[in-house]
């Protein structure tokens, strides 16, 4: 039994490492982006979030942090929040007192994430510069933003 659930697990993983992110979402502007025009030239990191997540609060001033770090080095970041129409209207005014630097995109009913057999907030996804899931990151504890700055060193560096 327990064999099993780590050959699924091992094969839903692998599934998500070779999946190419592709979605168009609109910003807090009301103006359709795409994943073509936002990805990092390196790398991307996409944050899937919510406003009721308590972790997912937690790891945006991190990956602000990650941003102001990694911009220049072609990593971009980019927040899909994920709220429903219920508390769509928190996310703006939360991005603003959170002083969100990377562009956010709203997906209430979660396609992007689901497409990506994502089920936790906050999940964290990392694409190469072609858009192929590479890595994903589940949840948010201290600690969780060393692992993710090791990842992305660890990844920058392989591209030399």
């Amino acid at each position: 039994m327990r064999l099993t659930l780590i050959l699924i697990i091992a094969v839903s993983f692998s599934l998500n490492a070779q999946q190419q992110v592709r979605f168009s979402l609109n910003d807090l502007q009301n103006t359709t982006r795409t994943f073509q025009e936002l990805r990092g030239e390196n790398l991307t990191l996409i944050d899937f979030w919510a406003t009721w997540c308590r972790p997912c609060l937690k790891a945006i001033p991190e990956l602000n942090r990650l941003y102001e770090i990694y911009s220049e080095r072609g990593v971009s970041i980019i927040g899909i929040n994920c709220d429903g129409p219920r508390s769509a209207s928190k996310v703006l005014p939360l991005t603003r007192s959170l002083q969100i630097k990377y562009p956010v995109l709203t997906d209430m009913d979660a396609d992007v994430m689901k497409r990506l057999n994502l089920s936790a907030y906050p999940s964290l996804v990392m694409t190469d510069g072609e858009g192929r899931v590479i890595w994903v990151h589940e949840g948010f504890v201290a600690g969780d933003g060393e692992i993710i700055r090791n990842r992305i060193e660890k990844e920058l560096e392989a591209l030399n």
